[in-house]
């Protein structure tokens, strides 16, 4: 078939048959054939208004939701969830409202360039709007960029060449695997601040001491009737937040139309603790005892023995060192313990302290105590993938550290970085920065202008998410089987190329292992090699004869998923013989303050070159385009801080300066600071923004290899300097700012 097949003559062909429909609608492997592009000449088949609509998966996180795409004469004009993904059932959070900002974005790489490291990619600092290369970079064809990659892999000891990618468990992940497999290559290396903020590894860790079984624990909220959380932001940032937004909506008028009770345990009030019927400030460092407390005054209530697991400590102690009156710690204790559906959930800033492997176990532990598991409203192990055999969970902080270390010891010659921004996202104390100096050559696939690509010798830009072909595995937040499918909705506005396609192009040209590793004509021919084996697998959610037919059924319905509950019942039998240490945390520092980082609900880790998500208001302050410190009322006045007061914030890692934010829902020991701003490159709308709070944040880890991003004590100084915050709020509704004055 040639590659000029117009799409008239495609059209003309979809109309033939229901067979050849299936596999020409648009969803197809012959549609990789067809340009879909903004129509300068409207043809004599389309009619004005008339939309087209494509199923992909939304790449703004590693979640793997679907997205339905509504384009009208070949552009994207409006991106919805994908009602039939198990995953989302139609809806979606901001950031995949927000895709299409990414697609049309000013600041995209737009071909492949040789460049300067540390050389912008574009001049913004002496014109915003300026989209030109420096003189630094210099364009280059795709045919000698493939010639670049093959070298790097052909010149190369396999040991010394590293894929560093992003958390996304997805097609391109399982090719560098395959490539490495069969090279030698060191395994593909996947990381992102979300997991460290998550405390992923920690998570996985506790359900393996606990149940014997690695994985990812799924947590069905919508089947509870109480939900604990401690430090968990569900609704926010946390695993998968459409999935368990939409389980609190159930928890709070499920089937029975009982409404379900949430609790949240965190010092600080985040938009997930907003919802909450009760929120409990306790002290940082103190969940775990909390935890085993509220297990042991539960077992109390219900007149049992008290297992082995609560049995060592004194809820006097924990009511003590966590600030939690224990009359409280009792009604807690008595609403769970008298609760037929309660669940207990662990995350976030909790487990991302010294102890946070002992807070994780304490907390599942509670779901022993419940009995909950493999029940409605319980905890269960996340389904694998379709084409998945085991849980592979992304790099810990631990990891990424000897990664960085093996890059300072010259062991890494070529690094290829895809889908993450280490320079970002990683605390400056690890030094991965620096670390770049040591590499002989850089490549980066960045779609846009980040830091790490800044750091590249060279930059192949991938299409964007909307533009590619693909598949991304769904680690958790549904009960069924999934492969999200991923397709272009339109053709790509500028001069990139698919990462795989560059990959496979490469490994031809490297012959030999290379050419043997990756022998497929194209992405497109290697997606179809990885979904075959799906059309044998039983309760599908479709099925097909051949390939082609199953392939555009794939592309059409957004992916592929089991329609039976794939989820597996932890064993829990042990899980309440064991001891867990109540110690409280250790924090690293002097200062006077409990600092807690938390990611933007709005903006996470790669949301900030997006203007309407920098301009979407947060959820508890309503602040805008800017990064803020977040103080108690009470501390503020005893330190003589206004609002938009500059402090400086000193940790052992690190020095800030930032706005005070006077914040009620904190504790007056706490400060609080949101990571989503501060990037000193990756394009106009985000650079030279705010702060980046991991540049307070030291190398402790956790027993699990986490990093202890929630364990450092900082101290707060006044700077005499004022800045004004932009937000939504009204200061005379929340302060009463102005409120009896005559004027």
């Amino acid at each position: 078939m040639s590659k000029q097949f117009s799409r008239r003559d495609f059209l003309k062909l979809a109309g033939v048959g229901a067979a050849t429909t299936a596999i020409l609608t648009g969803c197809g492997p012959a549609s990789r054939l067809v340009r879909r592009e903004p129509y300068l000449q409207m043809p004599e088949y389309t009619y004005n208004g008339l939309s087209t609509y494509y199923a992909t998966t939304c790449r703004e996180c590693a979640a793997g939701c679907g997205l339905v795409v509504r384009t009208s004469q070949g552009r994207a004009i409006k991106a919805e969830g994908n009602a039939n993904n198990p995953l989302n059932l139609g809806k979606t959070c901001a950031r995949g409202q927000a895709t299409l900002q990414g697609l049309y974005n000013p600041n995209r790489v737009r071909g492949a360039i040789k460049h300067k490291r540390g050389d912008r990619l574009y001049d913004t600092a002496a014109d915003p709007f300026n989209d030109e290369f420096p003189d630094a970079a210099s364009n280059m064809d795709w045919d000698a960029a493939t010639q670049v990659v093959a070298e790097s892999l052909k010149n190369n000891k396999p040991e010394e060449i590293a894929f560093l990618m992003g958390m996304a468990p997805d097609h391109l992940f399982d090719l560098a695997t395959d490539l490495a497999n069969a090279t030698g290559i060191t395994a593909p290396v996947r990381f992102g601040a979300l997991s460290m903020f998550e405390s992923r590894a920690t998570l996985n860790k506790a359900a393996q001491n606990l149940f014997g079984q690695s994985g990812l624990p799924f947590f069905d909220v919508g089947g509870a009737q109480v939900v604990f959380s401690f430090g968990a932001n569900f609704l926010e940032t946390w695993l998968s937040p459409v999935s368990y937004t939409r389980g609190f909506s159930a928890l709070r008028e499920g089937k029975t139309k009982l409404r379900g009770t949430f609790v949240q345990f965190e010092a600080r009030m985040s938009s997930t603790a907003g919802k909450a019927d009760e929120w409990v400030a306790l002290r940082p460092g103190t969940e775990a005892m909390v935890a085993l407390a509220i297990g042991r005054l539960a077992a109390e209530s219900l007149g049992i023995t008290t297992p082995k697991v609560f049995a060592d400590v004194d809820p006097m102690d924990a009511a003590s060192k966590s600030g939690i009156k224990l009359e409280t710690l009792e009604h807690l204790a008595q609403m769970f313990a008298n609760s037929n559906g309660a669940l207990a959930i662990p995350g976030g800033a909790a487990l991302g302290q010294s102890n946070g492997l002992a807070v994780a176990e304490a907390v599942l532990a509670l779901n022993a105590l419940a009995g909950n598991f493999g029940k409605p409203g319980g905890v269960f192990f996340s389904a694998l993938a379709p084409n998945q055999t085991a849980y592979q969970q992304p790099a810990s902080a631990q990891e990424m550290a000897d990664f960085v270390q093996k890059m300072i010891d010259g062991k890494i010659k070529v690094l290829f970085v895809h889908g993450v921004n280490p320079v970002f996202e990683l605390p400056a104390a690890l030094n991965f920065m620096g670390a770049t100096k040591s590499v002989s050559q850089i490549i980066s696939f960045a779609t846009f202008p980040d830091e790490t690509a800044v750091e590249a010798d060279y930059i192949f830009p991938d299409h964007h998410g909307l533009e590619s072909w693909g598949y991304q595995r769904v680690a958790t937040g549904s009960k069924e089987s999934v492969l999200s499918g991923a397709q272009p909705v339109v053709t790509p506005f500028y001069d990139t190329r698919a990462t795989a396609d560059v990959l496979i192009a490469a490994a031809q040209l490297a012959g030999g292992k290379f050419a043997s590793a990756l022998p497929f004509k194209d992405e497109v021919e290697f997606l179809q090699s990885k979904i075959a084996p799906l059309m044998s697998e039983s309760n599908g959610f479709f099925e097909a004869a051949d390939i082609n037919t199953f392939a555009a059924f794939f592309q059409q319905y957004g992916g592929w998923w089991k329609t039976i509950d794939g989820r597996n019942v932890p064993n829990g039998a042990n899980a309440l013989n064991r001891s867990i240490s109540a110690a409280e945390s250790k924090f690293a520092g002097d200062g006077k303050f409990f600092l807690v980082p938390f990611v933007s609900p709005t903006l996470a880790e790669a949301g900030a070159n997006k203007p309407w998500l920098q301009e979407l208001p947060d959820p508890t302050t309503t602040v805008m385009w800017n990064t803020w410190v977040e103080i108690n009322p009470a501390t503020a006045d005893e330190m003589g801080l206004a609002d938009n007061d500059v402090v400086q914030i000193t940790s052992d890692a690190g020095v800030l300066e930032l706005p005070v934010y006077r914040y009620p829902a904190i504790r007056p020991d706490t400060i609080a600071i949101p990571f989503g701003q501060g990037h000193t490159a990756y394009g106009r709308y985000a650079e030279k923004r705010g702060a980046n709070p991991t540049d307070l944040i030291g190398q402790n880890y956790n027993e699990a290899g986490d990093l202890a991003f929630a364990g450092m004590k900082v101290k707060v100084e006044k700077t005499g300097r004022k800045q004004a915050l932009s937000r939504l709020e009204s200061l005379m509704g929340v302060y009463g700012v102005g409120l009896g004055e005559e004027h």
